[in-house]
């Protein structure tokens, strides 16, 4: 059952926030006991005063000197277990639900397609998990405290009032409607300028995390001052719009604390006045300010959580946003042990945004099971895109995609994935150790002498063993302190290890020296023998041997045959590769 909020509606929203919180209700359970207790605390305290005041100053009753002191005490000492019960377990509830959504955040984003990280910096992304989760835990712990708690502190005080002296306390009613209108009216501002605070901070999270990653672009190419400047414009954005909320907070609270205080002078002239009450007692007088003054604080604390609330609930509805969004389509059933690794390719057409702006057309092409087959062309042609489609990072347009004979729809994501290694020319390598790395997602109960295995096969045994750990060296945020041609390596290692009957690789040697290249293309080599391989290189000497090659411009393929065929016909392919060698002799 899907949990999207029907509209963008604040109650809607908070009211889909407070359902995480309702597999903790034993929890919330007694943290209301404490705020009951806190309250009835409050108004003991304001009771006892009178017969302080009557019994111990006025009439100095020995009974009410004796037990007021203790009294005072076994309040306070009780306020302190409704206090703790009230506090913690409503933090420990906000924790949980930030736990929880956190959770949310970080499996959509595990599912989401490729298109959405296109289009969307990680910078924004991270800002919702962090920034904007944060603002969620205000939003319902201390939030709901003070609603809960002084809610029911203020009904007391208003009950035990009215007890006390209804035409005073009816005073208080006057002015309720004023300060409802006043609150109506700041919270949708808060919430306006909550959601342009959620915006600068993502944009301040971009700006830097491009800061740190291109740290040497930067420097080589003079970027200091350019960055600098944009982020200071982003910086001074997020400045004004957090000091326009406390604006807008800093003169709406005392608006409605000035309506208060009148209700509160005109109470004390008629307190004060024995032809409108003529049996006020100094007990009670002073009993019943105590009353006002909490009740006052308690209704202060009230009106001023409105800010923190209208921001959670912007936050909110940026989260809810990200995890409402669509995820991979994933309507596959068929779960497969083996594949052969046929492939086949009819009429397939490819477009990110635009249909009349195809970046794949027409594309046919069957590649046995165990071939390898190159696809070649300059830049944009579709190299890189076509390949994807194969193990659905992207879905195409139209056509249609087989794997053995079987619509690639047909199988689960993740069986269809199963059945494919991919090393990629942009290496990712995790901040773990270079076992993991190799034997990603496979890390218990894997064989070690499999894992080496893979990485002497990957020409990389030797410099593995020269790290200060060995295979137990931990390679740091994206393999930093390998080089280049090291983390390619492991990367390489990591699909052999992986064993797959469908193999791809994207310009899997593009940061390998000439020597090491050599090494490495004849353990690719050994690879390819057993398995389907769909190779993208942009040296063209290391695609000479492949059974098939695919020469695509402009989203459609231009040429097809082996290397010794398409020199002899003298098209593009031919042309490309005289280019190369041109170069390369050059060099």
């Amino acid at each position: 059952m899907s949990d999207k909020p029907e509209s963008n509606d604040a109650t809607i929203i908070y009211r889909r926030l407070l359902k995480y919180s309702l597999p903790y209700w034993k929890i919330f359970v007694f943290a209301v006991i404490g705020m009951v207790i806190y309250a009835g605390t409050e108004v003991s305290f304001a009771q006892i005063l009178e017969p302080m005041m009557d019994g111990g100053f006025v009439e100095k009753d020995p009974d009410s000197m004796f037990w007021v002191p203790i009294l005072l005490v076994a309040i306070f000492a009780v306020r302190i277990i409704g206090t703790f019960l009230s506090e913690y377990g409503m933090a420990m509830i906000a924790r949980n639900v930030i736990r929880d959504l956190r959770a949310k955040i970080f499996n959509k984003i595990i599912v989401l397609p490729t298109r959405y990280f296109d289009v969307t910096s990680s910078g924004t992304i991270l800002s919702k998990m962090v920034y904007d989760i944060e603002q969620l835990a205000a939003a319902t712990s201390g939030v709901v405290i003070v609603l809960i708690r002084d809610g029911i502190t203020v009904i007391g005080l208003l009950v035990w009032m009215l007890y006390k002296n209804p035409l005073l306390t009816l005073i208080l009613f006057v002015i309720a409607p004023f300060v409802a209108a006043i609150v109506y009216t700041i919270s949708k501002r808060f919430r306006t300028i909550g959601k342009r605070i959620q915006s600068s901070m993502g944009g301040v999270t971009d700006i830097t995390e491009e800061s740190i990653k291109a740290n040497q672009e930067i420097k080589i190419f003079g970027g200091q001052t350019f960055e600098t400047q944009r982020f200071l414009k982003t910086n001074e954005y997020n400045r004004r719009q957090h000091l326009k909320l406390v604006a807008t907070n800093a003169i709406s609270n005392p608006t409605i604390q000035l309506m208060v205080a009148i209700a509160f002078a005109v109470m004390i002239f008629m307190a004060t006045s024995p032809k409108i009450i003529p049996d006020m007692t100094a007990g009670k007088f002073v009993a019943f300010l105590m009353g006002m003054v909490m009740l006052l604080q308690h209704a202060k604390r009230l009106t001023t959580i409105n800010m923190t609330l209208q921001r959670g609930i912007a936050a909110a509805e940026s989260v809810f946003a990200f995890i409402d969004l669509e995820e991979e389509i994933d309507q596959g059933t068929k779960e497969i042990k083996t594949l052969k690794g046929k492939v086949k390719f009819d009429n397939v057409n490819f477009s990110y945004t635009n249909e009349n702006e195809k970046v794949l057309s027409g594309i046919t092409l069957e590649i046995k099971a165990g071939e390898t087959v190159a696809f070649v062309g300059r830049s944009g042609a579709g190299k890189s895109t076509l390949v994807s489609l194969l193990p659905r990072f992207y879905d195409k347009t139209s056509g249609d995609i087989t794997i053995d004979d079987l619509a690639i729809e047909t199988l689960s994501l993740s069986n269809l994935r199963s059945h494919i290694a991919l090393v990629s020319q942009n290496v990712t390598l995790f901040n773990d150790t270079v076992a993991h790395n190799i034997a990603y997602s496979d890390l218990e109960d894997v064989d070690k002498g499999k894992i080496r295995d893979a990485a002497k096969s990957a020409n990389a045994l030797e410099f593995i063993e020269n790290l200060p750990d060995g295979f137990d060296t931990v390679v740091g945020e994206d393999g930093v302190l390998l080089s280049g041609g090291q983390r390619q390596r492991i990367a390489i290692a990591r699909a052999i290890f992986k064993d797959a009957p469908v193999l791809i690789l994207d310009e899997a040697t593009s940061a390998l020296d000439t020597e090491s290249e050599r090494s490495i293309q004849a353990a690719l080599d050994e690879l390819i023998k057993t398995r389907t391989t769909l190779v993208i290189a942009h040296r063209l000497s290391t695609i000479e041997a492949a059974d098939k090659i695919v020469v695509l411009d402009k989203g459609k393929i231009v040429e097809l045959g082996t290397h010794k065929e398409l020199i002899v016909k003298n098209g593009h392919y031919a042309a490309l590769h005289n280019m190369q060698f041109k170069s390369e002799t050059v060099d």
